[in-house]
């Protein structure tokens, strides 16, 4: 019998071999449940405050993303109005106003030595619509002192400078000048090299090109 046998047991209850049970303690399995979510939550919460500071550095592309689509951007990512579909929202690129032939009373001075052009020249500007004013020599400030196609004059102010644009189209190298004159009408001093006027085809071609819508301010290329 063996010496860890207890008295009147015998043999039936030997305890034999080389190794004896131990005591583990148990696992508290719920603290380790509660260890881990607590553990998936702040890694959670980490997460969610690194993305706000990314976005809150990027200059807030969440907003500018909502602005786009509120707004609506074109084919080129022009920023077009939602309702009508002008770039930058109508605001910028607007087609510029320009005024008929008709409406523009035009005096046609002649500042070269070549006699009767300023008549042959008004006429050929009355048969391409415009009205015509003054037909006469030039000033003693231009006579012989024009050596381009011509000059174009009038009163200073944005109605103006239209009416002297539209009437540039008819003629080829021409400068510009705005003088102190109170009157709508402008003038077409005749330079050196003023021959006709410009073909009717070129001239209608120049008129378009003013009438087409301007640049967008942005300077990204946009147009309406």
């Amino acid at each position: 019998m063996s010496m860890l046998t207890p008295p009147g047991m015998g043999g039936k209850y030997r305890i034999t071999g080389n190794r004896y049970p131990r005591m583990r303690r148990r696992r508290n399995r719920l603290r380790i449940v509660l260890v881990s979510f607590a553990a998936l939550f702040a890694l959670s919460l980490g997460g969610w405050g690194t993305l706000q500071l990314i976005d809150i550095f990027s200059g807030g592309s969440s907003a500018s993303a909502a602005g786009s689509s509120a707004k609506g951007e074109d084919a080129a990512g022009c920023a077009t109005d939602a309702k009508t579909g002008d770039a930058d929202g109508g605001r910028s690129g607007k087609r510029p106003e320009l005024p008929e032939p008709g409406s523009i009373k035009v005096n046609v001075l002649n500042a070269t030595d070549r006699s009767g052009l300023a008549q042959s020249t008004a006429d050929a500007l009355e048969k391409r619509g415009f009205k015509i004013g003054k037909v006469a020599n030039a000033p003693e400030e231009f006579d012989k002192k024009v050596d381009n196609t011509g000059l174009v004059m009038g009163a200073p102010g944005k109605e103006s400078d239209a009416r002297l644009k539209v009437l540039g189209t008819q003629f080829g190298d021409v400068d510009t000048r705005f003088d102190d004159r109170k009157g709508d009408d402008v003038d077409f001093v005749i330079g050196k090299k003023y021959d006709k006027l410009a073909a009717e085809k070129d001239a209608d071609a120049a008129l378009a090109r003013l009438s087409k819508p301007e640049p967008s301010r942005s300077g990204s290329g946009c147009e309406n």
